[in-house]
């Protein structure tokens, strides 16, 4: 199965000048700990909950006046539509990450989350997946 066929469409994103708080808002409505962060179309970066709070928030820094691209993760890594999904969930395992935007021609498309993958794979190989990416790369 390809990453297309799993992906969800048209997610939410964030502008580069978005704040923190507008990104904790948009992350608890759309229900998600991370959002492509996106400019003119293209992906620029990716920020997570655990960015806002660590980078952010903890650093004392007022998230109501700070901008994503003072925490996001720019450059992320992406997938494209037309990679297999084994192969996107070897990615997540490898590079210890939950969400990966999906990318066509450098506009995103699209994000494959590990739960979508899960509905797709085996319950043994899904669980596999998820393990490999929350334990500590030091324990791997």
């Amino acid at each position: 199965m390809k990453v297309e066929e799993l992906m969800t469409r048209d997610p939410a994103t964030l502008r580069p000048d978005s704040t923190c708080s507008e990104a904790a808002v948009l992350m608890k409505r759309e229900d998600c700990g991370s959002l492509p962060v996106v400019k003119d179309g293209r992906l620029v970066g990716i920020v997570t909950d655990r960015d806002i709070v660590v980078r952010g928030v903890a650093g004392g820094k007022d998230p109501t006046h700070l901008a994503v691209s003072e925490v996001m993760t720019s450059g992320p890594i992406t997938i494209a539509p037309g990679m297999n999904a084994e192969e996107a969930s070897k990615l997540m395992s490898e590079k210890q990450v939950r969400r990966l935007p999906v990318v066509d021609g450098g506009r995103l498309v699209g994000i494959l989350a590990i739960g979508q993958l899960a509905r797709h794979e085996s319950a043994n190989v899904a669980g596999e997946t998820l393990k490999e990416v929350s334990q500590p790369a030091a324990k791997r």
